[in-house]
């Protein structure tokens, strides 16, 4: 639920008005519908695991598979934001915050699989 709750408006952010969102938050110039196709994308595969973890959390048979989904995914996100810290140096603080953030609710989902594992 805390990765459904936190993902949703980042994921909105990328891809509902990403020439609006985009250029406020970050100062990226979204200006090609390429890019904004790309962008919209990266929101519903984004919104698209959100529905996932969020019928995990109300369906017993779906827990397990949505607590690994959303440590892969979540941890993936985190994995490429170190990698581009240590080649392309620091982002705008944000992004940090959200490297942060994922490995948090990363491991979280790994607490919580190894909890409901071990009962």
């Amino acid at each position: 639920m805390f990765c459904a709750v936190g993902l949703t408006p980042i994921a909105l952010g990328y891809g509902a008005a990403p020439s609006v969102t985009l250029e406020a938050v970050f100062g990226i110039t979204v200006d090609t519908i390429k890019l904004k196709h790309i962008m919209r994308a990266v929101m519903g595969l984004y919104l698209r695991m959100v529905v996932f973890w969020l019928l995990g959390a109300a369906r017993p048979a779906l827990t397990t598979p949505a607590l690994i989904a959303c440590a892969v995914f979540i941890l993936s996100l985190a994995a490429g934001r170190l990698l581009s810290f240590a080649i392309d140096g620091m982002p705008h603080g944000l992004l940090v915050v959200y490297a942060c953030l994922e490995i948090l609710l990363g491991s979280l989902a790994i607490i919580l699989y190894c909890r409901s594992e071990a009962r």
